[in-house]
């Protein structure tokens, strides 16, 4: 006969942590149990009034079946191996040893501690909803299937990382995403071998082809209402416990370009906002090599008036044009580092500092010219009309600001002309990167650059090849 203390032994001989608690207790008649569990994880409150007290009436020769029937909970399992045990214990469960027998019960008490459903500090909407995505997977397929109530939305739970074990939430909506899609996606995640996935973005590269490109392979998404949007449209959605970062396949460039926003507002402001977004990046990117070149190598690029300006500007600097806005750029990546990595109220202080002094300074002192550093403030600022895409057009435009000190405008031309082809032949999950642009799909193209009215979106994305097309019916 397996006997209590034999049972409780095999568990603590592998969690030997001093936060696994075991409480053991006995009924009215006699009949001795243990509970199992991580201290901080699981909810004692609920192991009190859901289990400890109906058990306290069991009596000494009843069966499991009759002690199982007594545990007030929705989740309440069998376990038959020891490994299964310790393996529910980690994970934040709490497991329940019956003395005299060699099965037991896996009782789902799991409660980690976690913040409340908040609005994103990146996704900010004037109009549409608020809530974001939290570090809690229930608690994110929650806000999901609050929007998402058709049954044939599909959660497959996948298990990485070996020391982890991190649950990933697949989710598709069976019918509008195609065929194998959400398979392939699986299949990604399960064939690596990782100890620890600590957030998404780990995932994010698993799922990559590419993974060392600089342009990413998947979007993302804090908020539940751009997600089911972007599910809804025939992505399959992948969700990791512990981040508050969602992820979504198929990825199209034209997603960074749009906002949740667009879709809340009227739709011809929209189309303003988007077109005033991809300009803004153009600018962001392009400016500051464009400057470099034109000084070092046609100055005929710079209007007339505008020239004698800058001349008089740069006029007696001890730098040459493609070092000073190397340096400028320099100090405004370091702010901006220092800015994010501070704390808040030292992070303002530092932001005055390194806007009016170090600027201001620089300028007096004869070491940078203030066309560099308008031009440096303006592109950082253009940048981040788009934050999905900051960090790939931030790195893009050091590269361009390389190339154009080396080579000049022809060299701009020839690598802006090397990102469209490379762009024109890259695909995520069988979804070019350029569509609906390249190739040319014009009904694609109602919700690209221009965002129509939601008559004419009345098709999901070609793209995407879903099998249900029509989102939109009259009666």
């Amino acid at each position: 006969m397996v006997t209590l203390e034999k049972n409780i032994k095999s568990v603590k001989d592998v969690l030997t942590s001093q936060d696994i608690i075991v409480f053991e207790f006995d009924s009215s008649e006699g009949k001795r149990f243990a509970a199992i569990y991580a201290d901080g994880v699981a909810d004692k409150q609920l192991l009190g009034e859901l289990v400890v007290k109906p058990l306290r009436e069991v009596q000494k020769d009843a069966p499991l079946e009759a002690v199982k029937k007594l545990l007030a909970l929705p989740e309440v399992k069998d376990g038959k191996k020891i490994k299964d045990a310790i393996k529910e214990v980690s994970d934040g469960n709490a497991v329940l040893f019956v003395d005299g027998e060699k099965d037991f019960f896996i009782i789902g008490l799991k409660n980690p501690p976690g913040r409340a459903v908040a609005e994103p500090p990146t996704q900010v909407t004037v109009k549409g909803p608020r809530e974001g995505f939290t570090e809690d997977i229930k608690v994110n397929l929650g806000l999901v299937r609050k929007r998402l109530k058709s049954d044939k939305l599909q959660v497959k739970m996948v298990k990485t990382g070996e020391q982890s074990d991190t649950a990933v939430a697949i989710v598709y909506i069976d019918g509008v995403c195609a065929d194998g899609l959400a398979e392939r996606v699986q299949k990604q995640i399960e064939n690596k071998e990782i100890d620890v996935i600590p957030d998404s973005s780990y995932v994010a590269q698993f799922i990559s082809k590419k993974p060392r490109s600089v342009f990413k392979r998947n979007g993302t998404a804090e908020k539940p209402d751009i997600f089911c949007a972007k599910v809804s449209e025939g992505r399959v959605g992948i969700i990791v416990d512990g981040s508050p970062i969602a992820l979504t396949v198929p990825y199209m460039l034209t997603e960074d370009l749009q906002s949740s926003e667009d879709y809340y507002a009227l739709s011809y402001r929209s189309t303003i906002i988007r077109i005033l977004r991809v300009l803004s990046l153009v600018v962001g990117i392009f400016l500051p090599a464009m400057y470099i070149s034109a000084q070092l190598f046609k100055i005929q690029l710079i209007p007339f008036q505008l020239l004698l300006k800058v001349s008089s500007s740069v006029s007696g600097l001890p730098l040459s044009p493609s070092v000073e806005m190397f340096l400028t750029l320099f100090v405004l990546e370091v702010l901006n580092e220092a800015s994010i990595r501070m704390p808040k109220y030292v992070a303002l202080a530092l932001s005055v500092v390194g806007a009016l002094v170090l600027g201001d300074t620089a300028v007096k002192a004869g070491i940078i010219s203030t066309p560099a550093i308008i031009i440096i403030a303006l592109s950082a600022i253009c940048l981040y009309t788009t934050p999905d895409f900051v960090e790939t057009s931030t790195t893009l435009r050091w590269i361009f600001l390389i190339v154009a000190g080396s080579i000049g405008p022809f060299g701009i031309v020839l690598f802006a002309a090397y990102l469209i082809c490379y762009l024109v032949s890259e695909q995520s999950y069988g979804v070019p990167l350029l569509a609906p642009f390249a190739p040319l799909i014009k009904n694609d193209l109602y919700d690209s650059m221009v965002k129509a009215n939601m008559y004419a979106l009345k098709n999901r994305p070609e793209v995407f090849k879903s099998k249900e097309k029509v989102r939109l019916k009259s009666k």
